[in-house]
């Protein structure tokens, strides 16, 4: 597959889905990633889901802004101990250092886009419990 090279130009226009499928984290919650990949390093976007009644682990990611765009359900999201509710078309930026979690209020689940910027790699995640 080639792509976009940093400092190069596009040279085909079209990365070829994979059909990521969703998987459980350590944070408590499930992820599917959309976009991450080396041929576009400067973001990365995926889809988080909360099942009901669960707090995800406090933690903060090093390096990154993590914006989160609410699709469904509500939540009660802490971010640097601040504390504040969230519902669908609400977007909430997070950035480098903070920590933060969030809970799924009511009993549907919660899910939401995670947009990250640059894309999200494993070891900017720092477990804050």
């Amino acid at each position: 597959m080639s792509g976009y090279k940093r400092g190069k130009c596009l040279k085909n226009y079209l990365i070829k889905s994979q059909q990521p499928e969703e998987f459980w984290t350590d944070e408590r919650c499930f992820i599917k990633e959309l976009c991450n990949t080396d041929e576009l390093s400067g973001g990365s976007l995926a889809v988080a889901r909360v099942e009901a009644g669960v707090t995800t682990q406090l933690h903060s990611l090093i390096g990154l802004t993590e914006t989160y765009i609410v699709i469904e359900g509500r939540g009660l999201m802490e971010v640097n101990a601040k504390q504040f509710n969230i519902e669908v078309g609400d977007q909430v930026v997070i950035p480098p250092g903070l920590s933060q979690r969030v809970t799924a209020l009511g009993l549907s689940e919660l899910r939401f886009y995670c947009l990250c910027v640059p894309r999200f790699r494993p070891e900017s995640y720092i477990s804050l419990e």
